[in-house]
């Protein structure tokens, strides 16, 4: 897979506390000259990530629920349409963790849906991906995850913040793809950090990258 086709892939990720307007300003212009996907940032920088990024066809990707999920249905809601407000395309939200391992498949379908329905009811598309954090997950869990997004409307599953105790693998993305089926985006996320680690988790299934070494990963690849 050549630079600018595994580039297509990538959600070029900036996240943390002490991610400044510096750091988006950085990734936006590495977006727009590798051709990412879209930048992954908080919510905090919507704004200016979208003018940075006007009229270049990089996508302006946040965060609901960040990093732990245990937010009410609500608040993630909330969250995420004053970021699609601000300019935000894609939204990643948290799961509720707990619930799902607890099987309150009710909640966990709740606050999906709750997400996805406020969403819905803006004039434009917001691609919706459920973070599951894979890592604290059994297989039986991250199916049991997978159905529900699906169910609630997700556009997308993904397998971790990035903050977890552990990141993407092919064996989960594989898991995923196999949970969801064809039609469902797979994002491995999480300690992928070099071309080859990245092609492994495409060819297991996964249709996003995202990753805060998007360059090593383009630079790695065949021209």
């Amino acid at each position: 897979m050549r630079k600018r086709e595994i580039a297509r892939y990538i959600d070029h990720t900036v996240l943390g506390p002490s991610t400044s307007a510096e750091d988006v300003k950085r990734i936006c212009e590495e977006a727009k000259l590798y051709g990412f996907h879209a930048v992954c940032i908080p919510p905090t920088y919507v704004a200016l990530a979208k003018e940075l990024l006007r009229d270049t066809g990089v996508k302006v990707c946040t965060v609901a629920g960040f990093p732990h999920g245990q937010h009410l249905p609500e608040v993630k809601a909330f969250e995420a349409k004053l970021a699609a407000d601000r300019g935000a395309d894609e939204v990643d939200m948290v799961i509720n963790v707990a619930a799902l391992k607890e099987g309150n498949y009710g909640l966990v379908y709740r606050d999906i849906h709750t997400v996805r329905d406020e969403l819905d009811k803006l004039p434009r598309k917001i691609v919706l991906k459920v973070i599951l954090e894979c890592a604290l997950l059994s297989d039986e869990e991250k199916v049991a995850g997978a159905i529900l997004s699906k169910a609630a409307g997700a556009d997308f599953v993904k397998t971790s913040t990035g903050f977890g105790p552990g990141g993407a693998t092919v064996e989960d993305v594989a898991l995923l793809r196999k949970a969801v089926g064809p039609e469902m985006g797979v994002k491995a996320a999480g300690g992928i950090r070099d071309y080859e680690t990245a092609l492994r988790m495409i060819e297991a299934g996964a249709t996003r990258i995202g990753a805060s070494r998007g360059v090593q990963i383009v630079q790695g690849a065949p021209d």
